[in-house]
């Protein structure tokens, strides 16, 4: 069961500010969302209404799962010290 993933317009800025060496792996743990939005390590956040977190490294990216729908959507990639805010 694949799941569609789609980005919200804050992640085109979210994207242009991460480091070259830390896309591909923003990327590859994105990719990984559609086929499993609960994988190992992630953590629904108490504060956010139904947002999702995953950890890749010093990044976060933050989705909602809309599991009727079978829709991902990324809602921000931001480094740690700022992702919840």
């Amino acid at each position: 069961m694949a799941y569609q993933v789609e980005f919200a317009p804050a992640v085109d800025r979210d994207f242009g500010r991460l480091p070259p060496d830390v896309l591909p792996r923003v990327d590859a743990a994105i990719t990984a969302l559609a086929d499993n939005p609960r994988p190992p390590g992630a953590k629904k956040l108490k504060d956010a209404s139904g947002l999702w977190r995953v950890r890749v490294g010093e990044y976060r990216v933050l989705y909602r799962i809309d599991a009727a729908a079978e829709v991902v959507t990324i809602a921000r990639v931001r480094h740690r010290r700022e992702a919840y805010r």
